[in-house]
């Protein structure tokens, strides 16, 4: 399995910004995607944003354009910009990865509260 650390979450007010990073190890080959998943308050787990090894990004209708997901494939990491943050996106994020062989890894998950 891989290891996957998030950081950077926290309390912060409507409109205002926090950038996640997630650090993946235990490995030794290129991650074929990363991704970020969420889980607010009475929700279930849902993709956020997710980013391929050849720069393919896709994120939920609710964050586009406010959202950028990035990452820097030389020592595995992903990061999570966001801007503009509403209340409804107060949940716990959770970092993905996926690898060859059927390699799959979950983070810990880090909490992000927005208020209003």
């Amino acid at each position: 399995q891989v290891q996957l650390v998030e950081s950077g979450g926290g309390l912060v007010q409507a409109g205002g910004s926090l950038r996640l990073s997630c650090v993946a190890s235990g490995i030794s080959f290129r991650l074929n995607a990363m991704g970020w998943y969420r889980q607010g308050p009475g929700n279930q787990r849902e993709l956020v944003a997710g980013i391929t090894n050849i720069g393919k990004r896709n994120y939920a209708d609710s964050v586009k354009g406010r959202f950028t997901i990035s990452t820097d494939n030389t020592v595995n990491t992903v990061t999570l910009q966001m801007d503009s943050l509403r209340p409804e996106d107060t949940g716990v994020y959770y970092c993905n990865a996926e690898g060859p062989f059927g390699v799959r890894g979950w983070g810990q998950g880090t909490q992000v509260t927005v208020s209003s």
